[in-house]
Formats: C-alpha cells, structure tokens, sequence
C-alpha cells in the first residue's frame, strides 16, 4: 500500500495553487502573460515492460506554459508608454559588467531581453529606458530618414532642429480699384501719404533671425500699381521696381522683377526672396489682406514627440517643425513559449524558442504599437478565482485519498 500517489497529487497542486497565486499577484502588471500548468502522470519503468495492469505512482507538473494572448490596452498621459497589438515584443539591452575568468579583464556587454511591457520614459541623456534601466532599442534616423536594419539603443537628442532661410514670400490681397493715383511726389515709406496700402510678412535669414518685410502698393495708372519691398526699413534689392497690372475685371495679369535679395550685417548669408502676387486682385472693394506666406523658419527646441502606429518617432518642435528621430524595432519568435522568463515581464531567447525575427511595428506580422497606451496583464481575474477553488479542491481531494490509505493500513495493523 503506497501513499506516493497522494503525496504527488499534493504537491502538484501546491504547485498549481503556486501558478495561479502568481497571476493573481500579477493582475495588475503591464505585459505580464498568465502561466498555466500542464499535469503529467508518472509510472513506474519495468525491466519486462508493461502488462497492462501497472498503477501510475503519481502526477507532476511537466510544464508552465506561458500564455501570450493579447491583454486590455490602457490610455495613459505619458506619450513614451507604449502598448503592442497584436504580436511581438520589445527588444531591450543594459549593459552589465563582464569578468574574464582567464585574464580577469572587464568590459560591458549589452544584455538582450524581451518584453510587452511598455512603460517608458527618458533617462538624463535622453535614450528611452524602462523602470529596469534597460535601453528600448530600434532603427536610427539620420537626417530624418530611418536606417533600416541598424539597431541602435533609441535616444531623442534634445538639440535644436536646423533653421531654414525663406526663399519665397506670397502675398494674397485687394487693391480698392476706387483709390485715386498716389501722389506724384517721391516714395516715402514714413509718409503715409506717399502710397496706398501696406501689409508686412516675417522672413528668416540662414541663421533663424526673424526679419520684416514690407510691402508697399502705390497705384499708378489704373489697373497698375507699383510695389516697393522693404526689409527691416531699408529698401530691398532687385532688378527694378515690382509692377502689378490688373484687367478691367480686377483680375492678376501679370507682375515684373519678383525677385528681392538683401545683404546682412548680423553675420548671415544675403537673402535671396521671389515675390508671388497671383492673389492678388483689384476689385471695387476696400483693401483687405486675404493671405500672406513665406517659407523658412528659426531654429527649435524639442516641445514634444509622437508615435505611430509603425513605430516611427516623429519630434515636435517650438518652431512648428517636425523630424523623424527614429523608430522602435519589433522581436518575434517561432515558439514564444519557448522564452526563458527572467522577471520583470521580461524573457530571454533559448534553444527553443528560435531565433529573433526583427522587424517594423504593422510589418511581416507584427503588431501596431500604439502611443501613450499600455498593455494590462491577460489575466481574467474572474477566471483564476475559480481555477483557484478548483485547485483546492483536487488538494483536498489528495489529501482524501492520503487519509483513507492510513485508514487502511490503521485497519490492518488492528487484525488480530
């Protein structure tokens, strides 16, 4: 008479009881996956093989799988949580020191793990890390285009983005057909009476400094008018006077000497602007200015940063510019189950779980990352609330069958 069957049902569903105390405990963590326990039964080998009458002498938990089914996306305020949907994990490094038994040398060695858990923020010198002070790793971006295939520990640099000199100024308006011709006597840009209208635009030299352009309408025969441009209060240069000539129906006709260049003395290259008056008009009513564009802008300072659904990181700066900064990497397996966990919501790569697959988030069926969200535990609390009663059960139940089999044995030794 034995008691190892009992004995192995009780430990095995301690072990259960262990399983899915675990998950309970970790309903809460972002990317953890539930574990559950696969039961084995166990016989005793025979040197003469099976008869067909053998009793197992137990069970035991053969394995804790890992479940990887999606959990519930959460919406957070912080732009660098990042939640997975649909397959792949994030692929994080932290470099650890390494001691060679031989010679004693040190060095750092990037440690890979994998995870969905996708809490992130910056460090002091910017690279995204989670709460373990591991590196999020994905593609580089050199002058806003992403270098496919390098993978590099993502950093958002905080220096300022590039300014850009204006090239081109339009300026969209109506002229009031009704104003009499300007007077006769010489431009003067201080006195109102020497020119109809005037209305100004913002141009950037190649050094980021804002200057003012200003544009001056003087009529001059009906349906032309002259326009002088200023920058800064001193005449622009240019291959002559602009001329506009309008049809009898107020209609843009055409314009001369578009091109206005101006020399600095704050150290930045001339400025080189062509002039578009297409929207122009010259009807009957008042002058009014309807749209006035120019290209080029100062430098800027990082403000803010997104992230799509491919994983690309596209930074936000102060002067309304935006740049690609890089883009975070995706890590698939053949077997996921296979992964060694390591805590954390984090596993390793082993013999089999296969290789890495590294690719673009939404590509090669990887999931779609989406910003300032995370992903909850998968664990159905309901769920393992009543896995848990059950295993209770079955413990009580071994604990049964231990209570009978001393009850038998108690019998036997009373024979008399």
């Amino acid at each position: 008479m034995s008691f190892q069957q009992g004995l192995s049902g009780l430990a095995a569903a301690a072990k259960n009881l262990d399983i899915i105390g675990n998950n309970v405990a970790n309903s809460n963590t972002a990317g953890f996956k539930q574990g559950v326990a696969a039961f084995g039964d166990v016989f005793a080998a025979t040197a003469g093989g099976g008869s067909g009458t053998e009793v197992g002498i137990g069970t035991q938990i053969s394995a804790v799988n890992q479940q990887f089914g999606q959990g519930n996306i959460t919406v957070t305020s912080n732009p660098l949580d990042v939640a997975i949907n649909g397959k792949g994990f994030f692929r994080l490094t932290k470099n650890e020191k390494q001691i060679d038994p031989i010679t004693g040398a040190v060095s750092n060695t990037g440690v890979v793990s994998y995870s969905r858990a996708g809490e992130f923020q910056l460090d002091k010198n910017g690279f995204i890390v989670n709460g373990k002070a591991q590196n999020l790793t994905g593609f580089q971006a050199i002058n806003g285009g992403i270098v496919p295939g390098v993978l590099v520990n993502l950093q958002l640099s905080s220096t300022d983005s590039l300014p850009a000199p204006s090239t081109t100024a339009a300026v969209g308006a109506n002229l009031a057909s009704t104003d009499p011709v300007a007077p006769s006597a010489a431009f003067d840009p201080t006195k109102p009476t020497s020119y109809n209208f005037s209305t100004s635009s913002t141009a950037f030299d190649s050094l980021g400094q804002a200057h003012t352009m200003t544009y001056y309408f003087n009529k001059t025969v009906s349906n032309s008018w002259d326009v002088n441009v200023y920058l800064d209060g001193a005449a622009a240069n240019g291959a002559g006077l602009t001329q506009l000539t309008f049809s009898n129906a107020g209609a843009y006709l055409s314009a001369s000497n578009l091109v206005k260049t101006a020399a600095l003395a704050n150290g930045a290259a001339p400025l080189s602007i062509a002039l578009d008056f297409s929207k122009m008009t010259q009807y009957g009513s008042g002058f009014g200015v309807n749209t006035i564009n120019s290209d080029g802008y100062a430098s800027g300072q990082l403000s803010g940063y997104n992230i799509g659904p491919d994983g690309i990181i596209v930074g936000r700066y102060s002067n309304g510019q935006a740049q690609t900064l890089g883009q975070i990497a995706l890590v698939n397996f053949t077997n996921p189950q296979g992964l060694t966990p390591l805590g954390g919501s984090g596993w390793a790569e082993s013999s089999t779980s296969g290789t890495p697959l590294t690719g673009a988030p939404s590509t090669a069926g990887l999931g779609a990352l989406q910003s300032a969200a995370k992903e909850d535990s998968n664990v159905d609390l309901t769920a393992e609330l009543v896995n848990m009663i059950t295993a209770q059960r079955v413990y009580q139940a071994n604990a049964q069958s231990i209570k009978t089999q001393d009850q038998v044995l108690q019998t036997l030794v009373n024979l008399k």
